[in-house]
């Protein structure tokens, strides 16, 4: 008998004869209206805690996606963009960088030459700053927004969930999700925060009302 089966025995030992427990399953629940309702208070509350992660935020109208896109790559001087299949072409208007699709499939050396990526999402949690990606149209594969160093991401108004129940009960547990906390950040022993270790260095965020 190896040491595992030996702790395995002395556990089912000390349990023999012990009544069973009931395990109480009443997790919360979904707290919000759910997706596809667009609330000016969680809009507001999901700005101010993208802020908080340090994360650049722009609320504007639908029709002005297009403009604050426009300028936000001019300001970073951006002149190579991965753009996954399923963008809306309306959110790239006018502007004038090259564009790089993911088919065939970029390399990371690619990756990480580019001077960044745009993407939608498929659902936006108000209460922790959360943005969720599924793979789905206009978001692409899960390396397209890891790799890059910038990622600017649009996210519609009817994307806006509550909290974190409410974005499970609208997203396919089967899809690949990558949940996005502001730009990526850690800290060594001593607290000194390092920012682009396992993700992109900077995170803009565009969100319609």
């Amino acid at each position: 008998m190896n040491a595992r089966d030996q702790i395995l025995a002395r556990i089912r030992g000390a349990v023999t004869g012990a009544p069973d427990v009931e395990v109480p399953r009443d997790y919360r629940g979904a707290t919000g209206p759910g997706a596809g309702v667009a609330e000016p208070r969680l809009i507001d509350l999901l700005a101010e805690r993208l802020r908080d992660y340090r994360a650049i935020v722009h609320v504007v109208p639908e029709a002005e996606i297009a403009s604050v896109v426009r300028e936000a790559l001019a300001r970073r001087a951006a002149a190579r963009l991965v753009v996954p299949d399923g963008l809306p072409s309306a959110w790239l208007a006018a502007v004038p960088y090259e564009t790089l699709r993911d088919d065939p499939e970029l390399s990371a050396g690619d990756l990480d030459r580019v001077d960044g990526v745009i993407t939608g999402c498929a659902a936006a949690i108000a209460e922790t700053g959360t943005i969720v990606l599924d793979a789905g149209p206009g978001q692409g594969r899960r390396a397209l927004t890891l790799l890059p160093d910038y990622h600017l991401c649009v996210v519609r108004a009817d994307q806006v969930v509550a909290g974190v129940p409410d974005a499970v009960a609208v997203l396919a547990a089967e899809r690949p999700l990558t949940w996005i906390s502001g730009p990526s950040a850690t800290s060594d022993i001593e607290l000194d925060r390092v920012e682009g270790v396992h993700g992109p260095r900077t995170l803009e965020v565009v969100i319609s009302t």
